[in-house]
């Protein structure tokens, strides 16, 4: 026969037919046999597993001249003409195209009537996610009390989109994608009935590639069967789909373990010009890593390896990377996966993913190579310093801080014309360089408050970066998002402006130290932390300074932390904190609201 109608020929017509569903098919059947038919079911899952197919099927079953039987004859006037679409007491909705709260209202209106044709009135509204909300209002009291014979059949992809109290009417069944053994029996049994003689690794590539869908594999075969014809090879299976052959493979994977981006453009270019797409190649690239690495952590088992048929090859290319490393690979290549799918460029995503792959290796070798570098005793420079010169200089810096938290908790601090002793000389110079886990103590309107000393060295370098301009570029919005969250957090964070970004931290630099202090308080910072968590989609923290320490940094390098100290007693001369009622005023109307007049 022709195979143009290959799905349609091989839709199953009985339960028995159907792949993969066999908790379902067995519940349904026991339903049946012992007469406790629900009047409403909710068939959900991914897309070709056979959810309308069951439908069809249950329909056929309760109907049947023979019955209602587990498995319907196909042969009686009812189950043809269910099969053919011809009874009107089965209807099949899609409520894509019939979403509105009139069609329900037709369905409410029609279930009072009796079955004309068949025995059992059954409506199958598939995707029934995408009715409107009055639309589901209107169907809930007719699934709630419908007439005894009436059955529903609602179907959907997207269950969570669905009313709880719909759900709860209804009997749920979660059909599951048919896995890849089964796909492939059945691509093999269809091919033996037509004629068609097909490799197994060109079937296994196929069930891979419908991802679970039943309906989706049978679409491909067809596709595949007609450019091949008689015989269907990988390659031609490979060709139709628009994926990679072994040798591709193979060829990008030696550029990137050489570490060789030059030799990456022109593979991908001969990818673009046989009309492969990007997408799609980064797809299967993903898949690829994927075997390497199930290979290498699971050698005794049989790994997916249908892409590759040298297997002596295949294992040899795993050989050539670590675990760690493909891990790293395929967390990269599935990032830019979901920018290439709207990318304008999407060949220059691609090049961009494999140049990136292609480095990562080369840091990753830095950093083993630095810490075997460090296991030997080596310095940083390479001069060789003993290992015992490093640890007794490790110890000193132990001691030196123990003995600077003993002062810290019994509140001793040096004065600001007393010379320092040599283990305070050195705390002073940390403290000046901006120590990140010890807070710096400064008043603030007679009291006291703990601000962690910011290290300015890396904001320095990094305040003209690309980082820095991505935030400056975004603070409306970041401003906007901790409005929304807390708007007496905004009212004083608004005051800050962002100086700098670098290592995953924003410097956000304040003119008045009682706006740095109150954005500084735990339940404002996390307000403001988890906010720009959500806006960068990774942790982000926040650091403050003063804009005059920031200034000075810019143009002098960071202050001594004598200048720091005398700097913050001339910010707090210079704006006095206000009484402690006006700052509860402000935080609740808002800085804009109050106004402050001396009489």
């Amino acid at each position: 026969m022709s195979h143009i109608a290959l799905y349609r020929a091989w839709r199953p017509q009985t339960f028995q037919d159907m792949v993969g569903q066999q908790h379902i098919i067995q519940t349904l059947q026991n339903a049946i046999r012992e007469d406790r038919v629900s009047h409403a079911y909710l068939f959900n899952g991914p897309r070709g597993t056979g959810k309308t197919t069951a439908a069809k099927v249950l329909a056929k079953a309760i109907n049947c001249e023979r019955g209602p039987t587990t498995e319907p004859c196909n042969v009686c006037d009812a189950c043809r003409g269910i099969t053919a679409g011809t009874i009107m007491d089965v209807v099949e909705i899609d409520a894509a195209s019939n979403r509105g709260i009139d069609e329900i209202r037709d369905i409410r209106d029609k279930v009072r009537y009796a079955p004309s044709e068949v025995r059992f009135k059954v409506y199958i509204i598939d995707e029934v996610h995408m009715l409107t909300t009055e639309a589901f209002n209107a169907l809930l009291k007719t699934l709630e009390e419908p007439p005894s014979h009436v059955i529903f059949i609602l179907a959907t992809t997207e269950p969570h989109k669905l009313p709880a109290t719909i759900i709860s009417r209804c009997q749920r069944f979660d059909f599951r994608q048919v896995s890849l053994p089964e796909q492939t029996e059945r691509l093999r049994q269809i091919c033996t009935e037509e004629g068609i003689q097909a490799e197994d690794d060109a079937l296994a590539y196929i069930a891979r590639l419908s991802d679970g869908g039943m309906r989706d594999a049978i679409s491909l075969l067809e596709q595949v069967s007609a450019y091949s014809g008689e015989r269907i090879t990988l390659n031609d299976a490979v060709d139709v789909t628009g994926g990679l052959a072994a040798e591709q493979f193979e060829q990008l994977a030696d550029a990137i373990r050489a570490r060789d981006a030059g030799a990456v453009m022109p593979l991908v270019e001969g990818l673009m010009q046989a009309g492969k797409s990007a997408d799609k190649c980064l797809e299967n690239l993903i898949y690829y890593f994927r075997d390497l690495l199930v290979l290498k952590l699971a050698p005794q088992g049989k790994a997916a390896t249908e892409r590759i048929v040298d297997q002596a090859k295949y294992r040899e290319v795993a050989e050539a990377f670590s675990a760690e490393l493909l891990f790293r690979m395929i967390d990269v290549l599935n990032g830019y996966q979901l920018e290439i799918k709207h990318a304008a460029l999407p060949q220059t995503i691609f090049e961009i993913a494999l140049m990136k792959i292609c480095t990562m290796q080369e840091a990753g070798g830095a950093q083993v190579a630095a810490s075997a570098s460090v296991a030997a005793g080596e310095s940083a420079t390479g001069g060789g310093a003993p290992a015992g010169e490093v640890q007794r200089l490790q110890q000193r810096i132990d001691a030196l801080e123990r003995k600077i938290e003993q002062l810290m908790a019994s509140g001793v601090r040096p004065e600001a014309g007393a010379a320092p002793s040599g283990d305070q000389a050195g705390a002073a110079q940390r403290g000046a360089r901006g120590s990140s886990n010890f807070g710096a103590k400064s008043g603030a309107g007679g009291g006291t408050s703990s601000i962690a000393r910011v290290k300015l060295d890396p904001f320095l370098a990094a305040a003209e970066s690309q980082a820095t301009g991505q935030v400056r570029m975004r603070w409306s919005d970041i401003l906007q998002r901790v409005k929304g969250n807390n708007i007496s957090t905004h009212a004083w964070f608004v005051n800050g402006d962002p100086v700098s970004a670098a290592d995953n931290t924003i410097l956000v630099a304040f003119k008045n130290s009682i706006h740095r202090e109150t954005t500084e308080k735990p339940a404002n910072r996390e307000v403001i932390e988890r906010v720009l968590h959500e806006a960068f989609n990774r942790p982000i923290r926040l650091a403050t300074v003063m804009l005059k320490e920031w200034q000075t940094a810019t143009e002098n390098g960071p202050a001594p932390a004598g200048e720091l100290l005398m700097l913050q007693q001339d910010e707090a001369g210079a704006a006095p904190a206000e009484p402690e009622w006006v700052e509860e005023a402000v935080k609740l109307f808002g800085e804009d609201l109050v106004v402050i007049e001396d009489n």
